[in-house]
């Protein structure tokens, strides 16, 4: 891993947003990197870890832009759910992920690194959070949550572009 970022920024109203950013480089072009983490059919389901994501559920497209899916997870023994809606600023280059109903946006960028076919991947959520001391714990717990499970995330999209669908315990729940 090359980068992990927390950061802290204030959007006002005693909200302030939490940023945590991971990248890594993958050795395989960035069009196939980008194909993996846009198919939410099939390529997203399999590098997600599923120790923390339980179902990942597209209910609307599959693959980039338009795509909306739901996610289940298990944090700190509790399971939760979300749903997002998928953009793609910069087709075959940025893909978003958002969660209307919290805000937080998730967005991994894919950037062609050398011609030998090395791509850097980041992943970098931006949370809106709390200010003041339970703001400060807020950040804490999901920084520690988010960092290793993003790099976590990278090994395995590096796993699987680089060996296929065959990665032991790939895949989450129902789909």
């Amino acid at each position: 891993m090359t980068e992990t970022r927390a950061a802290k920024g204030d959007v006002g109203d005693g909200v302030t947003t939490h940023r945590i950013s991971v990248s890594a480089p993958v050795r395989a072009p960035a069009a196939e990197v980008y194909s993996v983490i846009a198919d939410y059919r099939d390529g997203h389901a399999r590098i997600v870890p599923p120790r923390v994501f339980t179902s990942v559920e597209v209910e609307h497209g599959g693959y980039g832009a338009g795509t909306e899916i739901k996610v289940g997870m298990r944090v700190f023994g509790f399971r939760r759910s979300f749903r997002a809606f998928i953009t793609e600023p910069e087709p075959g280059r940025v893909l978003r992920e958002t969660d209307r109903a919290s805000g937080t946006v998730t967005t991994f960028t894919v950037e062609p690194e050398d011609a030998a076919g090395t791509t850097m991947v980041t992943i970098d959520t931006a949370i809106p959070g709390r200010a003041g001391l339970f703001g400060a714990i807020e950040r804490r717990m999901i920084s520690n949550l988010l960092t290793p499970l993003y790099r976590e995330e990278l090994e395995r999209l590096a796993a699987h572009v680089t060996a296929g669908p065959r990665i032991a315990g790939v895949g989450v729940g129902a789909r």
